[in-house]
């Protein structure tokens, strides 16, 4: 068998939160309807969903995520928290970007509207709106409109943009040294006319200008002009702030305008301005991260996907989510429902992956079975990965191997003394390896050697996944939006190859390959890819750990170059 998706970074407890979600939780820890805290009918929730980073988002706020039946969010809001949202939820967007004051004020409107009727209908609602309701996100206007039809709402403050941005971008907005206040302002007003910049005129502190990047020549005369600040004022602009496309520019204020157009920044951005802005060539962090600003292809399916690709925005890198294979069952159920069974007649379980924990302990589930049907077997897992999917059951893992591999994991259950004791007390031991339809053979093979009677029951089945979703890959690849991919197994490396089919070597000549381990790597090889990065250590933390050394070396070559 071949390294399997194993992250690493996680054991789950039944009954705690998973944090790998980032709002959702695990099954049995994710709040429902009815109980504490959860959303309630006839109530609206204004919820600020953060400047972007979805690991910024509130506890409070995935409470409610996960229990409101409708859940209106902005055009904004990171994609990662709607994973967040309750099975069978009415979700929408409501977004209203864009210049046309007219055309916002009317959509806006009707979203009042309907938050109302919403409410008196009886629903309970999330209103998800990205940084925080009441800081210029026209949360008050909906409160409002709520309070005027009866409607009972509760407001959930979001970390706002000039908070998060600033942070993530190296500007402290006060030092003690530096500045002692600081001042937020909107580019426009309501009208759609300019602010009024002579307010400014006797602050001394930060000023953070929001929703002014559209007409930044003016904000820029304005604060120069009527705002009487000295052009030479340092300034900054961040795009996209907390995000791994987050992009900033520091200049003197003049200069800003003619710095940004040559950058590209467009909204939404912060306009930071005061000395405040000099911090962040000695406080900036997260766009010095290995990873920061990669675009990392991950090919697990989607229920999958969540905890690598939060993994991988810690290290400053975004995800991009595209299942290259899909889950199905196996082509003979009534052989997964005879081994579950038949449990109390092995001497030892050995799971192979975190799909196959999944489907086997679903069967059991059905049957009414619980971790006592096990007996006295022995529980090997290939990872830690796949142990913790155990232990997310209640179920620990009694054997895994330090490295992560068929060949490791025979090794260990043959030198296993509860197991050598059975083998040299009978003739033969009786293990069950519940697995995917396809795989390698040296595992049962190396314990039937050894004397072990291996029953192989496929609990799942993976296949490539559509066409559809070859036209996605192919698109990302040839716009340039993917930057690195993530190769977890075997089967990922043949599911990816054959999705693209001929000519597939030479499509992901122009991205980075990253292999968790030898194995996949030889895989790889012998589809005649080009492998770039392999993990020393076979989890998936392990192989964004080579990620992060291989990019760290790459970041270092100039400056050793200019030594």
């Amino acid at each position: 068998m071949s390294e399997r998706e194993n992250d690493g970074s996680l054991t789950v407890l039944p009954g705690r939160h998973d944090p790998s979600d980032e709002g959702r939780g695990t099954a049995a820890a994710r709040p429902t309807a009815g109980a504490p805290g959860a959303a309630r009918p006839g109530v609206v929730y204004l919820v600020g969903a953060g400047p972007g980073d979805p690991g910024l988002f509130t506890q409070r706020g995935a409470e409610l995520l996960a229990t409101a039946e409708v859940v209106l969010h902005d055009e904004l809001v990171h994609p990662a928290l709607l994973d967040g949202v309750r099975e069978g939820a009415e979700v929408r967007s409501v977004g209203k970007r864009g210049g046309d004051r007219v055309v916002k004020d009317a959509k806006q409107a009707e979203i009042d509207a309907e938050l109302v009727a919403l409410g008196l209908a009886g629903r309970s609602v999330v209103r998800l709106k990205g940084g925080d309701p009441f800081l210029f996100g026209r949360g008050s206007e909906e409160a409002e409109a709520l309070a005027r039809a009866g409607v009972p709402f509760e407001v959930v403050p979001g970390v706002c943009s000039p908070l998060g941005a600033t942070a993530y971008a190296g500007i402290s907005l006060t030092h003690r040294n530096i500045a002692s206040s600081v001042m937020i302002v909107s580019g426009v007003t309501r009208a759609g006319k300019g602010f009024d910049w002579s307010e400014l005129a006797s602050v001394r502190g930060t000023i953070c200008v929001l929703m002014g990047m559209q007409a930044l020549d003016a904000v820029v005369a304005g604060l120069t002009g009527p705002g009487r600040r000295d052009p030479a004022t340092p300034a900054a602009a961040i795009q996209w702030g907390t995000r791994a496309d987050q992009r900033v520019v520091t200049s003197r204020l003049d200069e800003l305008p003619r710095r940004a157009m040559e950058a590209g920044l467009q909204s939404p951005a912060v306009i930071v301005v005061g000395a405040v802005t000099r911090l962040r060539d000695a406080l900036r962090w997260f766009d010095r991260k290995p990873l920061f600003g990669k675009r990392v292809l991950v090919t697990r399916p989607r229920h999958q996907a969540r905890s690598t690709s939060r993994l991988i925005r810690l290290r400053g890198g975004e995800a991009v989510e595209l299942a290259t294979i899909e889950i199905h069952p196996p082509p003979d159920p009534a052989r997964v429902t005879e081994a579950v069974r038949g449990l109390s007649g092995y001497d030892a379980v050995v799971f192979t992956s975190e799909n196959g924990v999944a489907c086997f302990f679903r069967e059991m589930e059905r049957l009414g079975l619980d971790a006592r049907a096990f007996g006295s077997a022995r529980l090997a897992a290939i990872g830690v990965g796949t142990a913790a999917a155990l232990a997310a059951r209640g179920v620990r893992a009694d054997i895994v191997p330090g490295e992560f591999r068929g060949e490791e994991l025979a090794q260990a259950l043959l030198a296993d003394p509860a197991l050598a004791e059975r083998l040299a007390a009978r003739p033969e031991v009786r293990v069950l390896l519940p697995r995917a339809l396809v795989a390698r053979e040296v595992l049962p093979e190396r314990l039937r050697a050894a004397g072990c009677e291996v029953d192989v029951v496929p609990v799942y089945e993976t296949r490539p996944s559509s066409t559809e979703r070859r036209e996605e890959l192919l698109r990302g690849l040839s716009a340039g939006a993917i930057d690195v991919v993530l190769l977890t197994s075997s089967s990922t490396v043949d599911s990816l190859c054959d999705l693209l089919g001929e000519g597939a070597a030479a499509r992901l000549d122009r991205v980075l390959l990253a292999s968790i381990g030898p194995i996949t790597t030889a895989t790889a090889e012998k589809r005649g890819l080009r492998i770039g990065v392999t993990a020393e250590v076979s989890t998936t933390a392990g192989l964004l750990d080579a990620l992060d050394r291989y990019f760290a070396a790459q970041q270092a070559v100039p400056a050793s170059a200019g030594e």
